[in-house]
């Protein structure tokens, strides 16, 4: 008897196995993950690369023809980070929220302004999304394809002007334009509630009259009104940081391989990631700590990987009193003697984590960026 119990088991998890395929089958593979990739990680309904930095670049084409700038962040149906960008003059909130409501998306498989209707009309609810880890504001929505959920993507960062702008709407026009005309509406705006007890406490200002500098050539930092938005002449802007990811993956892919990316600012903020198709969470993960622990150090990761090789002693010391992550693959962006940000690549990439890294770092920035030197062999050292 038990082992027909069991047998039945296997056939039912069979069943809902093949309907999980079924179901994913119903979604065009130009959305999702798909062939030895979807294979690799056993899901063939999750969104895939192209589609999410498509997403990212019709929002941002609508964000700047409307003259604002926004972050925007695509989470897979699992929560990972397959894509995002940081405009130009982009703070820590703009960054935060736009991850926050793609989430809150993600949780609740509807737009994350439901939440914030709810909370405007009785803001005692509130604290409960809060305890759930949901945010409450308009700007996430969740991806879906032929009713199968694919991932969501977030928006944060610019003023809203219903109905003609806000960041729900330039994600949603991003969607329509991406994955078509089944794409559900937009749910009501509803009227902000007023504050029952206003106070008068005075604001102040906070604004350099003085724009921030930079001695760097003007492609590869945020300038203008945007460095003085952020009060920093020498963060790495969105352009170079895209060109980093984009001359890495297309050199992951030359040798048959995939990565996943990170570039932070000399803040450690977000300013670009992507992951290539077959990532699965550990090459996610190890990429951003590997930017984080090069921007912290000021060093490539693969520094400390050598010296801990070299003498294992350290590794509890550096892995636990710092919080570093000692694998290479991390390499802080030095551009003319100043740093700008990290970069953190993960996965492999088919030729080495570093190498890739520094071949969009090469291709971005020239003879003006550091990279890491290693010493010639001894000719004992040397193979044969």
């Amino acid at each position: 008897m038990k082992l027909r119990i069991v047998g039945l088991g296997l056939a039912a998890a069979g069943a809902i196995a093949l309907g999980g395929v079924a179901l994913a089958q119903n979604v065009p593979e130009k959305f999702v993950v798909s062939g030895k990739n979807a294979e690799k990680i056993q899901d063939f309904g999750t969104i895939n690369l192209a589609t999410a930095e498509r997403i990212a670049e019709v929002c941002e084409q609508a964000a700047t023809t409307q003259g604002v700038q926004i972050s925007i962040m695509v989470l897979d149906h699992a929560g990972n980070h397959v894509y995002m960008d940081r405009m130009d003059g982009q703070g820590y909130l703009n960054i935060i929220t736009a991850d926050m409501k793609a989430r809150t998306a993600l949780m609740l498989r509807s737009p994350s302004k439901n939440l914030m209707n709810s909370a405007i009309e009785d803001p005692t609810r509130e604290l409960q999304y809060i305890q759930l880890g949901e945010f409450a504001n308009s700007g996430g929505l969740p991806i879906a394809v032929n009713h199968q959920l694919i991932g969501a993507v977030g928006v944060g960062g610019s003023a809203p002007r219903v109905p003609v702008w806000s960041d729900e709407i330039c994600a949603h026009k991003a969607l329509v334009e991406v994955i078509g005309p089944s794409v559900p509406p937009l749910v009501q705006d509803l009227p902000p509630r007023q504050n029952p007890n206003p106070g008068n406490a005075p604001v102040p200002r906070f604004v350099s009259g003085t724009p921030p500098k930079s001695s760097l050539p003007a492609e590869f930092v945020v300038g203008g009104k945007g460095a003085g938005n952020v009060l920093d002449g020498n963060q790495i802007s969105l352009a170079a940081a895209k060109k980093i990811g984009r001359v890495c993956r297309d050199w992951a892919a030359s040798k048959g391989g995939t990565m996943s990316l990170y570039v932070i600012d000399n803040a450690g903020e977000f300013v670009h990631m992507e992951r290539m198709d077959g990532q699965v969470y550990n090459n996610i993960r190890t990429a951003l700590l590997k930017a984080q622990t090069s921007l912290k150090t000021r060093q490539p990761t693969s520094i400390a990987a050598a010296q801990i090789k070299n003498n294992p002693n350290g590794t509890a010391r550096l892995t636990t009193y710092f919080n570093l992550f000692t694998n290479s693959g991390g390499i802080p962006i030095v551009v003319d003697g100043q740093m700008i940000g990290a970069v953190g690549v993960g996965g492999g990439a088919g030729g080495g984590d570093e190498n890739c890294a520094i071949e969009g770092l090469k291709a971005t920035f020239g003879e003006h960026v550091t990279l890491p030197v290693y010493p010639a062999a001894a000719k004992g050292d040397r193979a044969g």
